[in-house]
């Protein structure tokens, strides 16, 4: 039998977080980014990369998700630490 490769990288979470894996949908509610935007920054390298679940299921670590809002967070705020605009 030959091993699956991965169709990405990911980060695993603190040791003591569970693993949550979030499914396309559940993705783009959480980051208001369509279907097409969401595989087009996939594309360009600009957001997680989605694992392999089964043979046409894919999805997402939590974790990976949201390090990647915080990141544009963090971005939109010049910089800041905080989150939130003021």
């Amino acid at each position: 039998m030959q091993a699956q490769s991965s169709t990405s990288q990911v980060t695993p979470p603190a040791s003591n977080t569970p693993l949550i894996v979030l499914r396309r949908r559940q993705v783009e509610e959480r980051t208001g980014l369509s279907r097409s935007t969401l595989y087009h920054y996939i594309k360009l390298g600009n957001f997680p990369k989605p694992m392999a679940l089964g043979p046409r299921v894919v999805g997402w670590l939590e974790s990976d998700v949201n390090s990647w809002i915080n990141e544009r967070v963090r971005v939109s705020c010049g910089g800041r630490s905080g989150g939130r605009h003021t």
